[in-house]
């Protein structure tokens, strides 16, 4: 099976300032992710809102991003995760018909996974609803409290999922990703998921492929250290990395990548609607902050274009 090369952007969902999903930006959304590096898009993800979404949106936003797509190269993997495992499937079904690259689904928040094979059933009947495309377990615990170990998850799934493809991985623990990468000889494909350690990731053989959510402004720097590593010029990767750190830094002081990442959007000349409810949206005194301390970065020179 074909493994992710490069970083894959995790989209925020537009809106409109009523709270219906906006559809009309997306073409343009797409083009610039191509122009900054981007090889595809995961979503209807946690960036995304995917579970505020219904799901007649889902399917009109994967339809739309599809549509949209730059290229034949630019992946397309449709986030199909749920609390309840049909919606999952029938989604998954869409994807494929729609045209989608892959499928996705990260663990329900409700009810808790607390199980290996809990994890492996939920994963299991959501995959087999796009049997010809590849679907990538979603490991992001702090949203769904499945803090489950992702090398029993490798092993319970291996030869059970006939097109499981491997772990879109949002956690801290580099060792455990390691420890998943060179699973049965690098068997599955693990996608960096933690903008803030690619280049640590890159040391141990990791990040050749990856999805992140701050790719949406800074995906320039991002893609960046990719390519300096390969280039053999740390001093340059370090650099990147470091710069990223402290983008990262900023929007964790107002409200994280989903609130303060989607306002930078608005920002850098893509504005995208504010987020929906129970999401507190900045204040116009919290843009102006938050752009000031940008500004003190040098953020604007290096965002995506």
């Amino acid at each position: 099976m074909e493994k992710i090369k490069g970083l894959i952007d995790a989209p925020f969902t537009p809106f409109t300032s009523e709270g219906e999903v906006n559809y009309a930006p997306i073409p343009a959304y797409a083009a610039m992710l191509k122009r900054n590096g981007l090889k595809g898009v995961f979503i209807n993800g946690s960036s995304g809102e995917g579970y505020m979404l219904t799901e007649d949106e889902r399917m009109k936003l994967a339809e739309a991003w599809i549509g949209a797509k730059p290229d034949a190269d630019f992946k397309v993997i449709v986030h199909v995760g749920s609390t309840c495992v049909k919606s999952s499937r029938r989604l998954a079904e869409h994807a494929a018909k729609a045209g989608a690259w892959g499928i996705g689904a990260m663990a329900t928040p409700f009810p808790k996974i607390n199980r290996v094979e809990e994890l492996v059933k939920y994963c299991e009947e959501i995959a087999a609803g796009a049997p010809s495309l590849p679907f990538y377990y979603y490991h992001i615990p702090a949203f769904n409290g499945a803090y489950l170990s992702m090398l029993d998850f490798l092993k319970a799934a291996d030869g059970r999922i006939p097109n499981f493809a491997g772990i879109k991985y949002t956690f801290e623990s580099l060792y455990e990703y390691n420890r998943c990468r060179r699973y049965a000889d690098g068997k599955f494909d693990m996608l960096h998921g933690q903008d803030e350690t690619i280049l640590p990731c890159l040391a141990m053989g990791g990040a050749q492929g990856g999805i992140g959510g701050t790719t949406n402004y800074n995906g320039r720097a991002l893609t960046g250290i990719i390519e300096a590593w390969q280039k053999g010029d740390l001093e340059l990767a370090r650099k990147l990395q470091n710069f990223s750190q402290d983008v990262i830094d900023v929007i964790c002081r107002y409200r994280g990548n989903i609130v303060g990442g989607k306002r930078i959007m608005k920002l850098i000349g893509l504005d995208l609607g504010p987020n929906r409810t129970p999401f507190q949206n900045l204040t116009a005194e919290e843009e102006t902050a938050m752009r000031s301390e940008l500004e003190a970065i040098g953020f604007f020179e290096r965002c995506n274009k």
